[in-house]
């Protein structure tokens, strides 16, 4: 399939927009993507006609707005290549997905028990856990990474003991951009009886996600990062364990029968869906995985590594710039910051530009703290940028610290 840029960018209209009278060069990727029309447009016409609430009534307009929530969950189970659609829940986003395993699946860990995570995490990573502690007296033990950013797998591997209940670790660092070694990871995990969870929202936009492959027992990503909808995120998680959990929330949808007497809950992975969920949204979600599937993940990683390749080879031009992120195994991100200028001022002056990045600790303070600085400026890329865009970014950036 050829990656024809323009075609892509097409089907994105805020790219047509300008910022203080420059045109936009969106580099906030790992925050959030953009939405192309054909999902924006998808969300406009079920609400303007198949708007009602999912599994509720026998009338036809929830019929049909069922029927498309339960198609994006079969396109979810392929796109991850799960088992079976009862293994894909969905959830708001990353965040929840995670906290719904540190709730439901943590409600089995006893006093002394121990979760193995990386000095990497994105806070919604690490925060669950530590919540997870005011009720149980766990302990959190934390992979360091080296001045490259990869994790010491054998610090990783002499953590595990007999009181080992979890492995969780992300597989793209949201600031680094290192590509963990995760099916690797899983299998250490798994050769101590450990079940292992996998942060999944900076990998999913960008690599093919196959969670029979990796092997893994829980897997957590966003629909907002892959070019859908916000609000949207979903859960896949080994079914066995699964239905071994209690319910993360109660309510609606989530029931067999209920009486004051007592309650029995739905089957997966309804059980897990407890209200009206975001089913607009959901429904839509299936346009952006169309868009994936048809602009084909392996052209887009290669794009992206190309501008990543070439980003980073014009921005080592600029002196006093400090790159954090040198792992071989890379996602398009680039992390830096230039001489002592304070990261925020940076991003502000690049806005002034037409240029969109990120600064600041991105979620992730104790990977700072591990580095010795307060932020970076973070640059990321999606399938729409160009090597255009880069040298404008390159430029202004050039110009940004020359001020300095």
């Amino acid at each position: 399939m050829s990656f024809d840029i323009e075609r892509i960018r097409e089907q994105f209209p805020i790219l047509q927009r300008t910022v203080g009278g420059k045109r936009l060069i969106y580099l906030d990727n790992t925050a959030t993507s953009q939405t192309p029309a054909l999902v924006v447009d998808n969300i406009t016409s079920l609400y303007e006609h198949t708007k009602a609430n999912v599994h509720r009534g026998v009338h036809t307009l929830s019929q049909e707005a069922t029927d498309l929530q339960e198609q994006t969950r079969r396109k979810v189970k392929d796109y991850i290549n799960a088992e079976s659609i009862e293994e894909v829940i969905f959830t708001r986003g990353t965040t929840e997905g995670i906290n719904l395993v540190a709730s439901s699946f943590g409600d089995r860990f006893r006093d002394g028990d121990e979760i193995i995570l990386t000095v990497m995490e994105h806070h919604a990573n690490i925060v669950p856990w530590q919540l997870l502690q005011r009720h149980k007296d766990i302990k959190l033990r934390v992979v360091d990474v080296n001045d490259k950013g990869e994790l010491d797998l054998e610090q990783y591997k002499s953590y595990f003991n007999d009181r080992t209940v979890l492995a969780t670790f992300t597989h793209v660092s949201n600031v680094l951009g290192t590509v963990n070694p995760v099916k690797e990871m899983i299998c250490i995990a798994h050769e101590h009886g450990v079940p292992a969870m996998v942060d999944g929202a900076q990998a999913s936009p960008h690599l093919k996600i196959d969670v029979k492959d990796l092997d893994c027992d829980f897997y957590a990503f966003s629909s907002h990062k892959m070019y859908g909808p916000t609000g949207v995120g979903v859960l896949y998680g080994r079914r066995s364990l699964l239905e071994s959990m209690p319910p993360y929330q109660g309510g609606g949808e989530m029931i067999k029968h209920v009486s004051f007497k007592g309650t029995t809950f739905a089957d997966l992975p309804f059980k897990f869906e407890a209200g009206t969920p975001d089913f607009i949204d959901i429904a839509a979600f299936s346009k952006a995985l169309d868009f994936l599937n048809e602009t084909g993940l392996d052209s887009i990683r290669t794009h992206e590594e190309e501008l990543l390749r070439y980003t980073t080879h014009g921005l080592l031009e600029i002196p006093g710039i400090k790159i954090y992120g040198e792992a071989p195994e890379k996602a398009a991100v680039i992390s830096f910051n230039v001489g002592d200028v304070h990261n925020y001022d940076i991003g502000l002056l690049l806005d002034k530009l037409g240029v969109a990045v990120r600064t600041g600790h991105h979620c992730a303070q104790p990977l700072m703290e591990r580095f010795g600085i307060p932020g970076t400026v973070r640059a990321s890329f999606a399938a729409y940028n160009t090597q255009e865009e880069a040298d404008i970014f390159i430029a202004a950036l050039r110009r940004v610290a020359a001020m300095f």
